[in-house]
């Protein structure tokens, strides 16, 4: 086995080593024997960091430059640059402002109209009156609720061994857009998504709700043809603990499956204390292979009614077979009655003529495959309860070896909420709900307002979004990150007021440029001194191209997934015939784990099987590539370009929209002169294969395509 380069310590050069697979096994063995576990004493010490501690909330700090400050946040970063010598940065100006505004709350480019009339409104509270109306669009919801679904690590199919559709997957989705455009309370959120189905309900809509929400710890990805039953649960319920310790806590709760967590003060106690939540939760309704995820029913009229047609149409089938078995039993009788003597044999279908067989056969063969068809009534993947149990420590994770049986309970380590005592009729997810959204407790608040810092700045305080421990990194700005828990839990977990107070920040609508000093002693603007470039996201990218050229369709809701439930993604050549032409907003494209959508793969769309609250964002060639040959970007280019033609204007005229529309801004002087040089020569060029219309169109397509594959379309100042 060859291992690549190792530099050497006190060596100039990098020394190539290699070593057998037994010995690397032998080593790692040895590696993991002589890591000791966190010791009591040690255990100790290690509650002393920071993420552990209750909340702590000092007064806002004081400032020497009163003027700054539009909110609280920006006290917190203003102490700390007065405190290293520096100044903030200017304010962008009101177009750039606008974009950057738009794009973050609800994912589209504002339109030439809006910028008008937001260049037109000169009242002190105008960009506030903006953030209200995008908050107040049902595009929010898209955007948010997709951010959420990172988190979630949604996905329209399962993954891993057995790539089966989720076909009722999409409800989740609707359900989490739907919960962020009503800005229903976090604390809500969290507890609906683990314990919905345990929550008293008013009305039919409320109970589908609820029932959804709890897709959130069914639809990871599944080994489904793991023969070992007992292993496969214990993975699910793995998985499971794992992307609730990220998603609410910040904490890898699945690193202590085997052994006491390596860095963490999580004990194997504590893991399995709270496996014993999930083992007494039913999330497969079964596990022989290939296994199948449990799906609520979701109880309405239209189910009823649905399920009568079904049942009728069975009643119908199974009378019509009695009424033609009993015509032929009739003819087998009179055929036999012609023949004195004759013995009347048990089944009297072995009289049958071939051809009445037959037709029998086909008619039993078509009940059959009704039957197991069944009706299509709506259902939604979910969990419910199962047999109430704790269960024993697995001996290095092996659910064949078991050590001390561990009564369902909470981490020892995070100081705050009460611990804990859990029903004996019930699995505990309600109690657990309530204990992370406990105002006490130290992490779940902490968490939410660090990944909507990170989602607006493009980094979190706690740069580590997705690790609170003691591997993840200090914050940048501990009293303001605790300021914004507090504060966002007295606001009664509303996020729309979380967006308000940070966007309507001085800190938020600085300009992304800064000068040498604050270059020099900030160069990484970890203190905040200046805006920050971001690009788009993969859908953000798509689906501001679709807005550009007047293509995108407004659906909301439903799915676009070709397949059946739990029918399979690969045919028996390994091909996915799942298709992407829809133009429908980017969030209800299929995710396919194990064969992403190839355009969002190209621009850092996340792994679906797994929880992210953290993109990365890289910049290769293949993204300019993509962007200069991709048949997606070049049709939507022809789509601008006929948007730009179809209404009145002249050149100069149709240049100032096409700008407005794709940056948000008008041409520069030295950008006219070129663009009506640009479309002089494509005119010259074509003249000879097109004409009249065609030539326009095809020359202003091309400059179109410019635009869009330009950096300023991508990037948000």
């Amino acid at each position: 086995m060859q291992v690549s380069e190792k530099p050497t310590p006190g060596l100039d050069r990098p020394v190539r080593w290699s070593v057998t697979l037994p010995a690397l096994l032998f080593c790692l063995l040895l590696i993991e024997s002589s890591v000791p576990s966190l010791a009591a004493d040690d255990q100790a010490e290690e509650t002393d960091h920071w993420a552990f501690q209750p909340l702590v909330v000092r007064p806002v700090p004081t400032v020497k430059d009163r003027e700054w400050p539009q909110t609280a946040v920006d006290n917190y970063i203003l102490a700390k640059l007065e405190a290293s010598g520096l100044s903030p940065s200017a304010r962008a100006g009101r177009r750039t402002l606008l974009r950057r505004v738009t794009f973050d709350l609800v994912g589209l480019p504002p339109t030439p109209g809006e910028i008008k009339a937001f260049l037109a409104d000169r009242a002190p509270n105008a960009f506030s009156r903006v953030v209200d109306r995008l908050l107040a669009s049902p595009r929010y919801g898209e955007r948010w609720g997709r951010h959420w679904l990172d988190v979630a690590r949604y996905a329209d199919s399962n993954g891993f061994d057995e790539n089966v559709a989720h076909g009722n997957a999409w409800r989740y989705r609707d359900y989490v857009v739907s919960a962020f455009n009503r800005d229903k309370p976090f604390d809500r959120f969290v507890i609906e998504q683990l314990a919905g189905d345990l929550l008293p309900f008013e009305g039919e809509a409320q109970q589908h709700d609820q029932l959804i929400a709890t897709g959130f710890l069914s639809i990871g990805p599944k080994v489904l043809a793991e023969t070992d039953q007992a292993k496969m649960r214990m993975d699910i319920i793995d998985e499971q603990l794992d992307t609730m310790g990220r998603a609410f806590l910040g904490l890898t709760l699945g690193c202590a499956r085997c052994h006491d967590h390596k860095f963490d003060p999580i004990a194997t106690a504590d893991y399995y204390g709270l496996a014993g939540i999930f083992k007494s939760t039913l999330t497969m309704r079964r596990y022989i292979k290939v296994a199948e995820w449990h799906e609520h029913l979701l109880p309405s009229a239209e189910a009823s009614e649905l399920k009568a047609k079904f049942d009728a149409a069975v009643a119908a089938k199974k009378a019509g077979i009695a009424s033609f078995t009993a015509e032929a039993d009739k003819q087998a009788k009179k055929k036999l009655g012609e023949k004195p003597g004759a013995r009347v044999p048990e089944k009297l279908e072995t009289l049958y003529p071939s051809e009445t067989k037959a037709k029998l056969k086909a008619l039993r063969d078509e009940l059959a495959a009704l039957e197991k068809t069944g009706p299509n009534l709506p259902a939604a993947m979910g969990v419910t309860e199962d047999k109430v149990k704790d269960i024993a420590i697995h001996v290095r994770g092996n659910p064949l070896e078991l050590g001390e049986v561990v009564a369902r309970r909470t981490p020892l380590v995070l100081r705050g909420p009460r611990p804990l005592r859990f029903s004996k009729t019930e699995s505990g997810r309600r109690e657990l709900a309530g204990w992370l959204v406990d105002p006490r407790h130290p992490l779940t608040a902490r968490v939410f307002v660090n990944r909507v810092w990170r989602w607006h700045f493009g980094r979190g305080l706690v740069r580590t979004t997705d690790n609170f421990g003691l591997l993840g990194e200090d914050p940048s700005h501990p009293q303001l990150l605790d300021w914004l828990a507090h504060r966002f839990v007295a606001d009664g977990w509303s996020v729309k007021t979380l967006h308000r107070l940070i966007v309507t920040s001085s800190t938020y609508q600085q300009v992304t440029s800064a000068g040498e000093r604050t270059l020099g002693r900030d160069p990484e603007n970890h203190l905040y001194s200046r805006g920050r470039v971001r690009r788009l996201e993969a859908e953000t990218v798509r689906d501001a191209l679709l807005a550009a050229s007047g293509q995108m369709d407004p659906t909301m809701r439903g799915t676009l997934l070709k397949l059946k439930n739990r029918a399979y993604f690969f045919d028996h050549t390994s091909k996915d015939l799942t298709t992407y032409d829809s133009r429908r907003r980017s969030l209800y494209l299929p995710v396919v784990r194990n064969n992403v959508f190839e355009l969002f793969g190209l621009l850092d769309f996340p792994d679906p099987a797994v929880s992210t609250g953290d993109r990365s964002t890289t910049v290769v060639a293949s993204q300019a590539l993509m962007m200069l040959n991709s048949d997606f970007v070049m049709q939507a280019a022809a789509g601008l370009a006929d948007r730009l033609l179809a209404d009145p204007g002249d050149e100069d005229q149709r240049l100032e929209r096409l700008y407005m529309i794709a940056f948000g801004r008008e041409p520069t002087d030295r950008e006219r002169k070129s663009d009506r040089e640009f479309l002089a020569v494509l005119v010259k060029a074509h003249s000879r294969d097109a004409a009249g219309q065609k030539l326009q169109r095809n020359a202003w397509g091309t400059l179109c395509h410019v635009v869009l594959a330009a950096n300023e379309f991508i990037y948000l100042k």
